[in-house]
């Protein structure tokens, strides 16, 4: 695939310049880089205004191409998909030739889709709103009312692609992003199977389908779902998201691993102690009670995000940075991940009741809208894993995720184990702990390394110290949301943060022996504000160990 740093080359017969122009408008763009440039320079007189000069070290710019986004008026698509695409658009990094082409079952028109992009992506914008950036994109926006099951709607789907394909130079290049229920994929994928339109050879170009996460409920449901998936597109065509992966901090695990000689000696059973990796959400489940109480926690969280973090902070060091290669290495550590054999003392589930947050009182998960009143689904869970590798054989992995706790809050805990001596007396190291390495995901991204050190004063007292790298003070720019570096991602055709089914598989092998344990049983209960049950306080008392604070 072709790819420039030049955003604004173009074919001057086609008379298309600036992003989004018109088909057949006269050029108002800057002109296209002469032949005689050097080769890799771009005159000033070539370069795309819109492009922000500090992603000129980031040169990947899709080909002209369509996203075309299913169920494009719900929450997923107004609050995460437009911004991210506006923002992208606002960095200079979409082609000049792109499309945006919405599906959903409403009655409108382009005007009134344009209308609601536009306070969508305005609303929640990452970047400066500039208007001229959204004229340019609205001018290449599209929506086609119809239902999933209307063979006519997708009719004139197929159509309309096909005639911005012709009139927009975009060469049937296209990405469908199915931000759609997971009980409408095999409804959708068929259409697209009968239209032609997940055809590589039929556009002429290539199609991609992008898959929101949950992979299935279980792991027969997971294989189901692949195989009609790859019954449609070719493998390398599916790009299963989980917008974890496109988090700065996240891709920083590999950063902070590979490209530093300090941390890798140490990186194993011999230094560390344990790993704690956790999700806590201080909100409740926000009016999502139908897909929630059918999927909980482990499901929801435990599945995707923090196994992949997982993966991610166990895996060996890859032998190049592409996809396959880091694919490779993640599913060796999803592949090696060995459960407790007590379940009973290392698998805890709770659900939360009512209590006091910020101040406010706050609901039982039973008592909240669209919530049966005898629901056993788990809002907290926690569990104890094994990695049975060299590296970490005998390292026990806390994993732990839950709604209504203090705080908003992701990280990885790296506890390493405590110095085999210490010539101070016990009075001395009273406050001391175990050496961490803390990689904060979300919020206040950065790094927290903690260790001891002596304490101002004329007795030896050492405590801990903490030393912080805040990605807010450390780059003067702000980091791209997710959505906007999976998306760009998708377009490339760079499947580098995108599970492949084989990993979504060994997932799903390690969760579906914890539902099946949990099936029936009903859940610990915890109050709203607290850090879970009482019962995951316990799991890592039993071992001789506490939960982090964060």
């Amino acid at each position: 695939m072709s790819t420039t740093d030049d955003l604004s080359t173009v074919d001057p017969a086609a008379g298309r310049g600036s992003f989004g122009s018109a088909p057949g408008a006269a050029h108002t763009g800057p002109p296209a880089t002469p032949p005689s440039a050097p080769s890799g320079t771009t005159p000033a007189a070539s370069r795309n205004p819109l492009r922000d000069p500090r992603d000129r070290r980031l040169p990947r710019v899709p080909e002209p191409c369509a996203l075309v986004v299913f169920g494009v008026t719900g929450d997923l698509s107004r609050k995460k998909l437009l911004p991210a695409i506006y923002d992208l658009a606002n960095r200079g990094l979409l082609p000049a030739d792109f499309v945006l082409l919405g599906f959903a079952r409403r009655d409108w028109g382009d005007g009134d889709f344009e209308s609601m992009a536009k306070k969508a992506a305005r609303e929640h914008a990452r970047t400066e709103w500039k208007d001229e950036v959204w004229d340019r994109l609205s001018g290449n926006i599209t929506f086609v009312p119809g239902a999933f099951d209307d063979d006519d709607a997708f009719d004139e789907l197929a159509r309309t692609l096909k005639e911005l394909s012709d009139s927009h130079g975009i060469k049937g290049n296209a990405a469908f992003y199915l931000s759609i229920p997971p009980a409408a994929f095999p409804t959708v994928l068929k259409q697209m199977e009968r239209t032609g339109m997940a055809d590589n050879a039929r556009s002429g170009g290539w199609r991609r389908v992008v898959v929101e996460k949950p992979f299935g409920h279980d792991l027969p449901s997971a294989l189901e779902l692949n195989r009609l998936v790859d019954d449609v597109f070719t493998p390398q065509d599916v790009f299963r998201i989980d917008h974890y992966l496109g988090k700065e901090t996240v891709q920083n695990i590999m950063a902070l691993r590979f490209a530093n000689q300090l941390f890798e000696p140490v990186w194993n059973s011999n230094f560390v102690d344990s790993v704690q990796i956790t999700m806590a959400e201080d909100v409740g489940i926000a009016g999502r009670a139908g897909f929630y109480d059918a999927t909980g926690a482990a499901r929801d969280v435990l599945q995707n995000h923090l196994l992949q973090l997982l993966a991610l902070t166990a895996m060996e060091e890859p032998v190049e940075f592409t996809a396959e290669a880091i694919q490779v290495e993640k599913l060796k550590v999803l592949r090696a991940i060995t459960l407790p054999h007590d379940l009973a003392a290392y698998a805890v589930r709770g659900q939360y009741d009512q209590g006091w947050q910020a101040g406010e009182r706050v609901v039982a998960y039973t008592s909240e809208e669209g919530v049966p009143p005898d629901s056993k689904t788990e809002t907290y869970a926690a569990v104890r894993l094994g990695i049975d590798t060299r590296r970490w054989a005998g390292v026990p992995f806390y994993m732990r995720t839950g709604k209504r706790l203090p705080r908003r809050v992701t990280e990885i805990g790296v506890l390493f184990k405590k110095a085999p001596h210490l010539p101070f007396s016990q009075t001395d190291t009273e406050e001391l702990g175990h050496n961490q390495l803390v990689i904060r995901v979300q919020p206040d991204e950065g790094i927290t390394l903690k260790f001891g050190s002596k304490v101002p004063g004329s007795m030896m007292e050492v405590r801990d110290v903490s030393m912080d790298f805040l990605y807010g003070e450390a780059f003067t720019e702000s980091s791209p949301e997710a959505y906007e570096r999976l998306i760009l991602d998708v377009l490339l055709g760079d499947a580098t943060l995108f599970p492949r089914n084989a990993e979504v598989e060994a997932s799903w092998r390690v969760i579906d022996p914890l539902e099946a344990f949990w099936a029936g049983n009903t859940p610990e209960k915890y109050r709203a504000g607290e850090w879970g049950p009482k019962k995951a306080d316990e799991m890592l008392a039993r071992d001789g160990r506490d939960w982090r604070r964060p």
